[in-house]
């Protein structure tokens, strides 16, 4: 996940098939594709001006490229 400032996140694409999981506090909703479930960005429990990104979720990104981050399908958890 990259970190960018609240307010310069901007959805380009799809935000009809957004859907947001909100927990007990509602501080950090989490958003997910409606159609194939990937999850896109959540705001940052405790710093609520930022928001988390995934990465793979932005156009023109390869994340395969990226150096030195674990890289998970969601099967396979890069958990120590």
């Amino acid at each position: 996940m990259g970190e960018t400032p609240r307010s310069s996140l901007r959805v380009t694409a799809g935000l009809g098939a957004l859907s947001a999981y909100v927990w007990n506090t509602g501080e950090a909703p989490h958003y997910f594709c409606k159609v194939c479930g990937i999850h896109t960005h959540h705001v940052m429990r405790g710093r609520t001006d930022t928001f988390g990104v995934n990465m793979a979720c932005i156009a023109g990104v390869d994340i395969y490229t990226l150096a030195d981050i674990d890289i998970v399908d969601g099967r396979h958890l890069a958990f120590d």
